[in-house]
């Protein structure tokens, strides 16, 4: 078991190999380890049917791809986040297997659910750091606003577009892929 203290400044290095022996997972955020709060139920439903959904369309067009939950990417020279949704090129996680599943080389794509408690951590760090990293796509399901903001990486800058209701999400990573907002947020709904 590996320690570190929760004031002290952490380097990449010691993130990619802390563990406090529990199964709490953290982000490194400028240097200091942040706890992350368990997801709620309907913000894992989403999250399952977003995946299952991206690497039935990575099956499909059979694509040199792999579509991850949780999986970590660095945001900066101390800076990690963990994804809900990632999507990379098989080789980014050839150079991993045996390692932490932190990408240090920007993922196709990442998809992150809004939780009360993420609100700002996904709208407004997750984007600015998502952009610095040039992660040319990131969605940000939102199912307490009821809504899909699209990103799209412009010259070191996102574009938004945010999507409501019957609107089909139209990726530029996965062009084919046929999802609307309103089936993105009913697979949050238990029994509906």
């Amino acid at each position: 078991m590996n320690t570190l203290v929760a004031d002290k400044l952490c380097s990449f290095e010691d993130y990619l190999q802390y563990d406090d022996g529990t199964d709490n997972r953290y982000e490194l955020v400028k240097g200091r380890l942040e706890l992350m709060n368990p997801p709620t139920i309907r913000h894992l439903l989403i999250a399952d049917f977003i995946r299952d959904s991206l690497k039935a369309e990575i099956n499909r067009k059979q694509l040199p791809w792999l579509c991850f939950k949780e999986a970590g990417v660095r945001t900066g020279l101390q800076k990690s986040r963990i994804t809900d949704i990632c999507v990379v090129l098989q080789e980014q996680a050839l150079d991993l297997l045996d390692k932490s599943a932190v990408f240090q080389t920007p993922p196709l794509l990442v998809v992150e659910v809004v939780s009360p408690e993420s609100i700002n951590r996904d709208y407004r760090y997750k984007r600015s750091e998502y952009a610095a990293a040039e992660i040319v796509e990131y969605w940000i399901v939102d199912p307490i606003l009821n809504q899909l903001s699209l990103l799209r990486l412009e010259e070191g800058f996102y574009e938004e577009t945010i999507l409501t209701a019957s609107q089909p999400i139209v990726s530029q990573v996965f062009p084919e892929l046929t999802l609307t907002v309103d089936q993105v947020l009913a697979a949050g709904n238990l029994g509906a």
